[in-house]
Protein backbone atom coordinates (compact mmCIF):
# COMPACT_ATOMS: atom_id res chain seq x y z
CA UNK A 1 0.00 0.00 0.00
CA UNK A 2 1.29 3.74 -0.89
CA UNK A 3 1.23 5.03 2.51
CA UNK A 4 1.22 9.15 0.44
CA UNK A 5 -1.31 8.57 -1.12
CA UNK A 6 -3.68 7.73 1.80
CA UNK A 7 -3.08 11.09 2.95
CA UNK A 8 -5.73 12.58 0.30
CA UNK A 9 -8.11 10.72 2.69
CA UNK A 10 -7.23 12.50 5.70
CA UNK A 11 -10.50 14.39 7.29
CA UNK A 12 -9.07 16.24 10.54
CA UNK A 13 -5.75 17.64 10.41
CA UNK A 14 -3.22 19.36 12.52
CA UNK A 15 -0.18 21.84 11.43
CA UNK A 16 2.18 23.48 13.43
CA UNK A 17 4.27 26.16 12.49
CA UNK A 18 7.42 26.96 14.15
CA UNK A 19 9.02 30.83 15.07
CA UNK A 20 11.70 30.19 12.88
CA UNK A 21 9.02 29.80 9.95
CA UNK A 22 7.52 32.48 10.81
CA UNK A 23 9.86 35.53 11.08
CA UNK A 24 12.48 36.62 9.41
CA UNK A 25 15.70 35.79 10.29
CA UNK A 26 17.21 39.34 10.21
CA UNK A 27 14.61 41.48 12.38
CA UNK A 28 12.56 38.54 14.24
CA UNK A 29 9.63 40.41 13.12
CA UNK A 30 6.80 38.63 10.92
CA UNK A 31 7.29 37.04 7.46
CA UNK A 32 3.91 38.29 6.17
CA UNK A 33 4.64 37.26 2.49
CA UNK A 34 4.62 33.62 4.15
CA UNK A 35 1.95 33.65 6.51
CA UNK A 36 0.06 34.92 4.23
CA UNK A 37 0.39 31.79 1.98
CA UNK A 38 0.08 29.26 5.37
CA UNK A 39 -3.31 30.87 5.81
CA UNK A 40 -4.34 30.73 1.79
CA UNK A 41 -3.25 26.68 1.96
CA UNK A 42 -4.79 26.02 5.48
CA UNK A 43 -7.97 28.10 3.96
CA UNK A 44 -8.16 25.59 0.55
CA UNK A 45 -8.66 22.66 2.94
CA UNK A 46 -11.11 24.21 5.03
CA UNK A 47 -12.66 24.69 1.46
CA UNK A 48 -12.15 20.74 0.73
CA UNK A 49 -14.47 19.78 3.60
CA UNK A 50 -11.06 18.75 5.83
CA UNK A 51 -11.32 19.94 9.64
CA UNK A 52 -8.20 22.21 10.40
CA UNK A 53 -6.57 23.17 13.34
CA UNK A 54 -3.11 25.18 13.42
CA UNK A 55 -0.80 25.22 16.19
CA UNK A 56 1.13 28.57 15.82
CA UNK A 57 4.35 29.45 17.69
CA UNK A 58 5.80 32.87 17.48
CA UNK A 59 3.70 35.14 20.16
CA UNK A 60 7.01 35.96 21.99
CA UNK A 61 9.23 36.47 19.07
CA UNK A 62 6.66 38.72 17.78
CA UNK A 63 6.58 40.52 20.93
CA UNK A 64 9.90 40.76 21.75
CA UNK A 65 10.26 42.46 18.25
CA UNK A 66 7.51 44.49 19.02
CA UNK A 67 9.06 46.09 22.25
CA UNK A 68 12.50 46.63 20.42
CA UNK A 69 14.22 43.73 22.28
CA UNK A 70 17.58 42.02 20.64
CA UNK A 71 16.69 38.37 20.64
CA UNK A 72 14.34 36.31 22.96
CA UNK A 73 14.23 37.11 26.04
CA UNK A 74 15.37 34.64 29.00
CA UNK A 75 13.83 36.55 32.15
CA UNK A 76 10.26 34.51 32.45
CA UNK A 77 8.37 38.00 33.05
CA UNK A 78 10.08 39.43 30.43
CA UNK A 79 8.71 36.25 28.35
CA UNK A 80 5.37 36.49 29.64
CA UNK A 81 4.84 40.44 28.86
CA UNK A 82 6.16 39.81 25.06
CA UNK A 83 4.15 36.69 25.32
CA UNK A 84 1.44 39.38 25.46
CA UNK A 85 2.16 41.48 22.95
CA UNK A 86 3.03 38.92 20.76
CA UNK A 87 -0.12 36.39 20.88
CA UNK A 88 -2.15 39.82 20.32
CA UNK A 89 -0.76 40.82 17.35
CA UNK A 90 -0.56 37.31 16.03
CA UNK A 91 -4.00 36.58 16.41
CA UNK A 92 -5.04 40.18 14.98
CA UNK A 93 -3.19 39.76 11.81
CA UNK A 94 -4.30 35.40 11.70
CA UNK A 95 -7.98 36.84 11.94
CA UNK A 96 -7.49 39.41 9.28
CA UNK A 97 -6.18 37.26 6.37
CA UNK A 98 -8.71 34.17 7.15
CA UNK A 99 -11.30 36.65 6.88
CA UNK A 100 -9.90 37.84 3.12
CA UNK A 101 -10.56 34.09 2.63
CA UNK A 102 -13.98 33.84 4.16
CA UNK A 103 -12.58 31.62 6.86
CA UNK A 104 -13.18 32.10 10.58
CA UNK A 105 -10.73 31.50 13.11
CA UNK A 106 -10.54 31.53 17.17
CA UNK A 107 -7.95 31.19 19.33
CA UNK A 108 -7.08 28.43 21.99
CA UNK A 109 -4.66 28.86 24.73
CA UNK A 110 -3.68 25.99 26.76
CA UNK A 111 -1.51 24.80 29.56
CA UNK A 112 -0.15 21.52 30.86
CA UNK A 113 -2.47 22.11 33.65
CA UNK A 114 -4.90 22.40 31.08
CA UNK A 115 -4.99 18.53 30.64
CA UNK A 116 -3.75 17.09 33.82
CA UNK A 117 -7.32 18.29 35.24
CA UNK A 118 -9.93 16.03 33.71
CA UNK A 119 -13.09 18.66 33.30
CA UNK A 120 -10.27 21.31 31.94
CA UNK A 121 -9.15 18.26 29.45
CA UNK A 122 -12.86 17.35 29.00
CA UNK A 123 -13.97 21.08 28.40
CA UNK A 124 -10.99 21.43 26.20
CA UNK A 125 -12.24 18.42 23.73
CA UNK A 126 -15.66 19.57 24.08
CA UNK A 127 -14.18 23.27 22.77
CA UNK A 128 -12.43 22.18 20.08
CA UNK A 129 -15.21 19.89 18.67
CA UNK A 130 -17.59 22.75 18.94
CA UNK A 131 -15.61 24.94 16.98
CA UNK A 132 -14.50 22.60 14.14
CA UNK A 133 -18.85 21.60 13.60
CA UNK A 134 -18.87 25.23 12.88
CA UNK A 135 -16.15 24.90 10.61
CA UNK A 136 -13.92 27.78 12.44
CA UNK A 137 -10.45 26.80 12.54
CA UNK A 138 -9.04 26.72 16.12
CA UNK A 139 -5.73 28.80 16.45
CA UNK A 140 -3.85 27.11 19.50
CA UNK A 141 -0.79 28.20 21.30
CA UNK A 142 0.85 27.39 24.69
CA UNK A 143 -0.77 30.41 27.08
CA UNK A 144 2.85 31.91 27.86
CA UNK A 145 1.47 34.67 29.55
CA UNK A 146 0.48 32.51 32.78
CA UNK A 147 2.25 29.65 32.07
CA UNK A 148 5.66 28.87 34.83
CA UNK A 149 8.36 25.76 34.29
CA UNK A 150 5.97 23.47 36.02
CA UNK A 151 2.66 24.10 33.59
CA UNK A 152 4.98 24.67 30.20
CA UNK A 153 4.65 21.76 27.57
CA UNK A 154 8.08 23.33 26.48
CA UNK A 155 7.53 23.27 23.15
CA UNK A 156 5.00 23.48 20.33
CA UNK A 157 5.78 20.08 18.52
CA UNK A 158 4.64 18.44 21.91
CA UNK A 159 1.59 20.43 22.13
CA UNK A 160 0.68 19.67 18.29
CA UNK A 161 1.06 16.39 19.02
CA UNK A 162 -1.39 16.62 22.67
CA UNK A 163 -3.83 18.20 20.01
CA UNK A 164 -3.61 15.85 17.66
CA UNK A 165 -4.54 12.73 20.49
CA UNK A 166 -6.89 14.57 22.39
CA UNK A 167 -9.32 15.43 18.89
CA UNK A 168 -8.48 12.24 17.52
CA UNK A 169 -6.69 14.00 14.34
CA UNK A 170 -5.84 11.51 11.58
CA UNK A 171 -2.70 14.01 10.30
CA UNK A 172 -0.29 15.76 11.99
CA UNK A 173 1.99 17.95 10.07
CA UNK A 174 4.87 19.64 11.69
CA UNK A 175 6.36 22.84 9.40
CA UNK A 176 9.46 23.20 11.12
CA UNK A 177 13.27 24.74 9.47
CA UNK A 178 14.44 21.40 7.98
CA UNK A 179 13.37 18.91 5.31
CA UNK A 180 12.40 16.00 7.65
CA UNK A 181 14.75 13.49 8.98
CA UNK A 182 18.12 12.45 8.85
CA UNK A 183 20.40 9.76 9.84
CA UNK A 184 22.18 12.73 11.08
CA UNK A 185 22.40 16.61 11.65
CA UNK A 186 22.55 17.79 7.81
CA UNK A 187 23.78 21.38 9.10
CA UNK A 188 26.77 19.74 10.77
CA UNK A 189 27.46 16.47 8.43
CA UNK A 190 26.90 16.60 4.36
CA UNK A 191 26.67 12.61 4.61
CA UNK A 192 23.77 12.98 6.56
CA UNK A 193 20.61 10.81 4.94
CA UNK A 194 17.47 11.53 4.36
CA UNK A 195 14.41 9.18 5.71
CA UNK A 196 11.52 9.30 3.79
CA UNK A 197 9.35 7.14 5.65
CA UNK A 198 9.13 5.67 8.87
CA UNK A 199 7.03 2.21 9.28
CA UNK A 200 7.83 1.68 13.09
CA UNK A 201 9.27 4.43 15.19
CA UNK A 202 11.96 2.41 17.54
CA UNK A 203 14.75 3.54 19.30
CA UNK A 204 17.01 3.10 15.82
CA UNK A 205 15.24 6.16 14.86
CA UNK A 206 14.37 8.08 17.94
CA UNK A 207 18.43 7.87 18.53
CA UNK A 208 18.67 10.14 15.49
CA UNK A 209 17.44 13.22 17.79
CA UNK A 210 19.61 15.65 19.45
CA UNK A 211 18.72 18.01 22.06
CA UNK A 212 19.24 20.92 19.23
CA UNK A 213 17.65 23.75 17.54
CA UNK A 214 19.28 25.17 14.40
CA UNK A 215 17.20 28.06 14.88
CA UNK A 216 17.69 30.83 17.39
CA UNK A 217 14.39 31.50 18.17
CA UNK A 218 12.73 27.86 17.81
CA UNK A 219 12.59 25.90 21.02
CA UNK A 220 12.07 22.01 19.14
CA UNK A 221 15.07 20.57 17.65
CA UNK A 222 14.45 16.73 16.09
CA UNK A 223 14.52 15.49 19.65
CA UNK A 224 11.14 17.57 20.34
CA UNK A 225 9.61 16.28 16.81
CA UNK A 226 10.32 12.50 16.91
CA UNK A 227 8.79 12.34 20.74
CA UNK A 228 5.74 14.24 19.27
CA UNK A 229 5.94 11.24 16.44
CA UNK A 230 5.82 8.71 19.14
CA UNK A 231 2.63 10.11 21.05
CA UNK A 232 0.79 11.22 16.87
CA UNK A 233 1.58 7.77 15.33
CA UNK A 234 0.32 6.08 19.35
CA UNK A 235 -3.19 8.01 18.88
CA UNK A 236 -3.51 6.78 15.25
CA UNK A 237 -2.19 9.71 13.42
CA UNK A 238 -0.04 10.04 10.75
CA UNK A 239 2.58 12.26 11.07
CA UNK A 240 4.88 14.22 8.52
CA UNK A 241 8.00 16.82 9.24
CA UNK A 242 8.56 18.90 5.82
CA UNK A 243 10.09 22.25 5.48
CA UNK A 244 8.11 25.61 6.26
CA UNK A 245 9.73 27.95 4.10
CA UNK A 246 7.43 27.44 1.72
CA UNK A 247 3.65 26.62 3.23
CA UNK A 248 2.87 25.73 -0.68
CA UNK A 249 3.98 21.93 0.48
CA UNK A 250 1.11 21.59 2.72
CA UNK A 251 -1.07 20.65 -0.09
CA UNK A 252 1.45 19.21 -1.69
CA UNK A 253 1.71 16.67 0.92
CA UNK A 254 -1.92 15.93 1.47
CA UNK A 255 -2.22 15.29 -2.37
CA UNK A 256 0.35 12.34 -1.48
CA UNK A 257 2.94 13.82 -2.74
CA UNK A 258 6.71 13.15 -1.82
CA UNK A 259 7.58 16.09 0.75
CA UNK A 260 9.20 15.54 4.31
CA UNK A 261 9.57 11.97 6.00
CA UNK A 262 6.39 10.34 6.93
CA UNK A 263 5.57 8.31 9.79
CA UNK A 264 3.11 6.36 9.71
CA UNK A 265 0.27 5.70 12.16
CA UNK A 266 0.71 2.85 15.16
CA UNK A 267 -1.86 3.23 17.19
CA UNK A 268 -1.94 0.98 20.48
CA UNK A 269 -4.49 -0.09 22.62
CA UNK A 270 -2.93 0.91 25.85
CA UNK A 271 -2.20 4.22 24.74
CA UNK A 272 -3.22 6.91 27.57
CA UNK A 273 -2.54 10.65 26.84
CA UNK A 274 -2.79 11.43 30.22
CA UNK A 275 0.68 8.74 31.06
CA UNK A 276 2.38 10.95 28.22
CA UNK A 277 1.56 14.97 29.63
CA UNK A 278 2.43 13.52 33.12
CA UNK A 279 5.12 12.11 32.17
CA UNK A 280 6.80 15.16 30.48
Amino acid sequence: MNLRATLKDKKRIVVKIGTSSLTHVETGRLNLTRLEILVRELSDLRNQGKEVVLVSSGAIGVGSAALGMNGKPSHLGQKQACAAVGQARLMMIYQKLFMEYNQMSGQILMTKNTLLDDLNRYNACNTFQSLLEMGVIPIVNENDTVSTYEIQFGDNDTLSAIVAALIGADLLILLSDIDGLFSDDPRTNPQAQFIDEVDSLDEHFLKMGKESTGSKVGTGGMATKLSAAKIATSAGADMVIANGRDPHVLHKIVEGEDYGTLFAAKPKEEFYLLDYIKNM
